[in-house]
């Protein structure tokens, strides 16, 4: 393990130990030179320092060093009365030094010393900030995180400047030594809830974190949920609303998405833009939300179940026409359903994954040609058709749910298909059975509702006034079993 591999004195043994442990690497830059009289090495990456920063911070400070009697005196003299970068770690070890090296530094080593010298001078290129892709807002920032977690770390700080906010750094992934900062506000966290975050991720033995995927399964409780315990954001401004409620969050070097733990289900309807607006508008555009929820998971399956099983409930008129329409269908409503909503499917897929030149010919291609073809050829119903849209479309409406969306209403349209209503209601009843019981570190993810908390209504149901949120000093801790 590098971990345990200290540095050698002898500047030729670190030399010939980089080479062997890195094949020569292309990008790893050794520079060998003399400091005051000692031979020394520095190192660094390519494309991951700025040459100019090096340049002005590094190389002539160190060239204008006075001779010094031994390595040792070489680096307590740097290290004491040189302010070469503001970031300046020590390396005794291998696995420190290729950290660093690996992580935009440059590390100097002298020959007669085994203590390295760590520099700060990270200039790789790294995307700008820019507005969040998919979480649009009308009145708030337009600043979204970017790969780069000091960045993302920086963009926290500007907006809560309070020294209660604390971010700790820490390395996971065996082989990618991926930077994980946590981050919560000391004064309104459980110290439980941070403690079992930090033990959920010293028994994550990842060799690589490459999303926010590879690390929220750690976080949650083992199990089959339907949803998810721990959320996820791209903008600054509402991760620290989570912040401020007493959550904690996980930002992850080459991730735009924070993670936060924990996580409550009434949070999904929530958006900044409610805040902007007078609380009436806001309750308006929340049971909105609400409504669109049930309708892209339920809609499908109750026409399904309606036409096939309880014609009863429709009164005369629609159900003549419903008849017609689906008489002239060579197929039945059931696999008219499934064919039109994996159709759907199909087509979001080939949108997102095609480069966005050739984007636009999926929505010409499936509205336009596939979708008039269909109903015109009566392959697919028309009133089939308007309830599938409309399920869509209420879907969109909710993103962050879309893959439970997705999921719950092909089997609901299922259970409707095999026993109509009731089938509806059985499934409904596992399904709030599920999520019910899913919770993240003792909070329950369906809080304030289940278990009932008269005093969270005022976020969940309606959305109060400021003057009465300012006084709330609110924190999940009251969710907490």
């Amino acid at each position: 393990m590098l971990r345990n591999t200290q540095l050698f004195p002898s500047l030729e043994e670190n030399i010939s130990r980089l080479k062997e442990i890195t094949g020569e690497s292309f990008d790893l830059l050794l520079n060998r030179f003399v400091c005051g009289g000692t031979d020394c090495l520095l190192i660094c990456c390519e494309g991951m320092v700025s040459t100019q920063t090096a340049a002005e911070l590094i190389f002539t400070p160190l060239a204008s060093i006075p001779p010094q009697p031994d390595a040792a005196a070489l680096m307590s003299h740097i290290r004491n009365c040189m302010l070469l970068s503001t970031d300046r770690p020590e390396v005794r070890d291998f696995d420190t030094l290729f950290r660093l090296v690996y992580s935009g530094f440059m590390v100097l080593l002298a020959d007669g010393t085994s203590l390295g010298l760590g520099f700060g001078v990270q200039g790789y290129p790294t995307r700008s900030i820019g507005e969040p892709s998919g979480e649009g807002c009308l009145m708030g920032s337009h600043e979204g995180f970017v790969e780069t977690v000091r960045s993302n770390m920086s963009l926290l700080r500007r907006r809560l400047k309070s020294p209660q906010l604390v971010m700790e750094l820490m390395t996971k992934g065996k082989k990618s030594r991926t930077d994980i900062c946590l981050c919560y506000m000391k004064d309104r966290v459980p110290e439980k809830l941070i403690s079992d975050i930090k033990s959920s991720l010293d028994d994550m033995k990842l060799e690589t974190i490459l999303s926010t995927g590879y690390v929220r399964p750690f976080l949650e409780k083992p199990g089959f949920r339907l949803f998810n315990a721990t959320g996820t954001t791209e903008r600054p401004d509402v991760l620290c609303s989570r912040l401020i409620e007493g959550r904690a969050a996980l930002l992850i070097d080459g991730v735009p998405f924070a993670v936060i733990v924990p996580k409550l289900f009434c949070e999904s309807f929530q958006t900044l833009d409610d805040y902007a607006f007078k609380p009436v508008y806001a309750v308006f555009l929340r049971w909105i939300k609400y409504i669109a929820f049930i309708i892209a998971v339920l809609l499908p399956a109750f026409y399904v179940a309606v036409v096939m099983y309880h014609p009863e409930l429709l009164n005369s008129t629609l159900l003549m026409l419903l008849v017609e329409a689906e008489r002239e269908a060579p197929l039945s409503i059931v696999t008219e359903s499934l064919l039109v909503l994996l159709m759907y499917e199909t087509i979001r897929e080939a949108g997102i994954r095609l480069p966005k030149s050739v984007g636009g010919a999926v929505s010409v291609i499936s509205g336009l040609i596939i979708g008039d073809a269909a109903v015109k050829s009566g392959l697919v119903s028309t009133p089939l058709l308007t309830m599938t849209a409309l399920s869509v479309l209420g879907g969109l409406v909710l993103p962050e749910l879309d893959p439970q969306i997705t999921l719950l209403r092909l089997a609901f349209l299922i259970s409707g298909a095999i026993l109509g209503l009731f089938g509806i209601g059985l499934l409904a009843c596992a399904v709030l059975i599920n999520i019910c019981s899913t919770e993240t570190y003792g909070f329950p993810y369906t809080a304030p509702l289940s278990p009932f908390k008269p005093s969270g209504m005022g976020d969940t149901a309606v959305r109060i006034g400021m003057r009465q949120m300012q006084s709330r000093d609110f924190t999940v801790e009251e969710y907490h079993e």
